[in-house]
């Protein structure tokens, strides 16, 4: 004859323990932790990514509006453009100009900054012909 176990006495393997539920739940939750720390890392990185594209290109339109058959004068002019404020200076490069050239060196500043305060100096150096 064989024998049966009893219905009310059940398996002493079957189940977990408390300690075994909280150290898998102290396990999921470091993980949940780590992924929400690199998905928010990964956001601001975005931002500020997006934030620099908009001020370079604000820039990039700010320079393109300059004439290349307009003659520079020393001044200074701001506006704004993509909800960014920007400001360009004109004035005469240090070195001067070479003589017995038809070119006269001017430096442009152009600085573009986000309503966040982030802010991008862009300086290049402009040839126009000297006035006769």
């Amino acid at each position: 004859m064989c024998r049966q176990p009893r219905p009310d006495i059940g398996d002493k393997n079957a189940g977990f323990t408390i300690l075994e539920v909280l150290i898998a739940i102290a396990v999921v939750a470091t993980v949940l932790t780590a992924i929400g720390a690199l998905t928010g890392a990964t956001t601001r990185g975005v931002r500020a990514l997006e934030q620099h594209v908009v001020v370079v290109e604000t820039a990039r339109s700010v320079l393109a509006t300059l004439r290349s058959s307009t003659p520079l004068s020393s001044s200074e002019t701001a506006g704004e453009l993509y909800g960014n404020r920007w400001r360009i200076g004109i004035s005469p490069f240090p070195v001067g100009a070479v003589p017995d050239s038809p070119w006269v060196p001017a430096t442009v500043t152009v600085r573009v900054q986000s309503p966040s305060g982030a802010a991008l100096d862009v300086q290049t150096i402009r040839l126009q012909q000297k006035s006769q």
